[in-house]
């Protein structure tokens, strides 16, 4: 069985390299969370989907899987995939953001709902595929 919080590796076309993990956390404050954490250079982003009515999470619900991330308009994702990384990591430096906390809620929708396989890769259960780029061990 594969490690949750091991550091995978995903290069881009360009060959910027991302290490990214994927966990599951429970806070008092907040609760259940799946993060999605990318580093790079020294510099890490965490992408958190906090747990809010209407929206589902990997292990909150008896049905779900670790890494699932639903909203209530039919975007979902499945943060383990490298494909799934790769177009959050697309819509990050879009925005230009490197450090720190981002909604991911927030970044769903864009990351999952853009691009022409978005549908297809949708149907898969995760998120936008775009070409070039792949996860290494």
């Amino acid at each position: 069985m594969r490690d949750a919080r091991r550091r995978r590796r995903l290069v881009l076309p360009d060959g910027t390299a991302y290490r990214w993990t994927v966990r599951h956390r429970h806070t008092p404050e907040t609760g259940c969370q799946e993060v999605l954490t990318l580093s790079r250079d020294g510099a890490v982003l965490r992408i958190v989907f906090r747990d809010r009515p209407g929206r589902v999470l990997g292990t909150g619900a008896a049905y779900a899987h670790s890494g699932l991330v639903c909203d209530e308009h039919g975007h979902s994702a499945n943060l383990h995939r490298p494909a799934v990384v790769r177009a959050f990591v697309d819509e990050v430096r879009r925005r230009g953001v490197t450090t720190g906390e981002l909604d991911g809620w927030e970044l769903l929708p864009a990351a999952v709902g853009s691009g022409p396989a978005a549908g297809a890769a949708q149907q898969e259960g995760g998120g936008r595929r775009s070409g070039g780029g792949g996860a290494q061990d």
